[in-house]
């Protein structure tokens, strides 16, 4: 059996190979993130005897080791994937020197393939990795676009501060025709009734009335904004922006809907859980079958509490918060809906509320059962059905 641990940066790999019995095949060999570097990689794994098993270990690295995951998954190798804490605490026990480097690394993960049992990434990874980058760009368009509709807000509370309330959300269809075309309060004490409202009419559906739009006039009239040409400018632009990610949204939105309509996770079987929140939840799993049970998808997601223990006494702490963030926000995110659309989660909210926990905290029991059930769902490949539900 040849054990190869590959420690991975940004610009190249090192790489420690070695066989069961500690004979060391290739030490201190590193090859860049490349294609000439992968070449060069795959021709020592080609050297290699292919009648032996071989196991390849890597640390789970962010983007990084993206690149060659590809590579080995498109030529047939399989790996595993170590978590960064778990190496950290399998080379504390290895040696009593605080010695780190890419070189030493490297032969610590090999060492740590014959320690742990060898569980690869499936083909499914990698067909939903795409799905992983878009959820998360999305989220971060998301976040961006957020804080340009607080500078909005904020300019507006400068020009126009009594705007606001004449609107549900100031970056809607109908304000932001009325901004774009009217962007003073000024601008907007002129406007007339008659010529705007059928547009208004039609951007809203009928739903902002001409009372409204008049007493919003008569408000612009007698407004204490500050009447600053340099908002105007500031205004146009942080619409534009907004539109901006709008429209990139929903160009990955539509993406992600796409890929997910070529399998059929169980996990947007559940009510309350959209489409694309199940994307973002099966994407950063990844592949079910690497977790023996749902306390493992609970590790994963960083949910599972802190354990003290010494002797005849052990104590839980709060959750560790470790593994993905991106998971544990959207599951805390999907939680409130889960619950409205089924009962028994309802329930068991209320039970986790009548213990006197904080609303956070039974929000958080529910995530855990919630996970429990995804797991069921995805490894028994059966869809949701709230009757089976305890």
């Amino acid at each position: 059996m040849y054990l190869i641990g590959i420690d991975i940066s940004k610009f190249k790999h090192d790489c420690f190979i070695a066989t069961e019995t500690g004979h060391i095949i290739k030490e201190s060999f590193s090859f860049d993130n490349n294609q000439d570097g992968f070449n060069k990689f795959l021709k020592l794994l080609l050297s290699l005897d292919q009648s032996q098993e071989i196991r390849i270990g890597l640390e789970a690295t962010g983007h990084y080791g993206t690149n060659l995951k590809l590579f080995l998954h498109e030529h047939n190798f399989s790996f595993m994937e170590f978590n960064p804490i778990l190496s950290d605490r399998f080379r504390q026990v290895s040696s009593l020197r605080k010695t780190k480097n890419d070189k030493i690394d490297a032969k610590l993960i090999s060492k740590m393939l014959l320690s742990y049992d060898y569980k690869t990434n499936s083909s499914i990874s990698y067909h939903i990795l795409k799905l992983k980058s878009l959820t998360r760009f999305r989220k971060r368009l998301i976040k961006t676009r957020t804080i340009y509709k607080e500078q909005l807000i904020n300019i507006l509370d400068i020009a126009f501060p009594e705007y606001s309330k004449y609107f549900t959300q100031v970056w809607g269809k109908v304000s932001f025709y009325i901004l774009k075309n009217y962007p003073t309060a000024k601008d907007i004490a002129n406007i007339n009734v008659e010529k705007v409202m059928p547009i208004i009419h039609s951007l809203s559906k009928g739903h902002y009335s001409m009372l409204k739009l008049v007493k919003l006039i008569e408000t612009a009239k007698i407004s204490i904004g500050l009447k600053n040409d340099s908002h105007v400018l500031e205004l146009q632009l942080t619409i534009n922006l907004i539109e901006q990610m709008d429209n990139a949204i929903d160009q990955v939105e539509d993406e992600i809907t796409n890929i997910m309509k070529q399998y059929d996770f169980k996990t947007a079987s559940i009510p309350g859980i959209g489409i694309i929140s199940a994307a973002s939840i099966v994407s950063e799993f990844e592949d079910f079958s690497k977790f023996s049970n749902s306390n493992q998808l609970l590790s994963f997601a960083g949910l599972e509490p802190a354990l003290y223990q010494s002797g005849t006494q052990q104590t839980y702490g709060h959750i560790v918060k470790r593994g993905s963030s991106y998971l544990r926000e959207t599951l805390m995110n999907v939680a409130p809906y889960v619950m409205n659309y089924n009962n028994t989660f309802y329930k068991y909210y209320l039970k986790k509320k009548s213990e006197g926990k904080h609303h956070r905290v039974a929000l958080t029991h529910l995530v855990k059962k919630l996970i429990r059930v995804i797991y069921y769902l995805e490894t028994n490949n059966i869809s949701f059905d709230s009757s089976k539900l305890k």
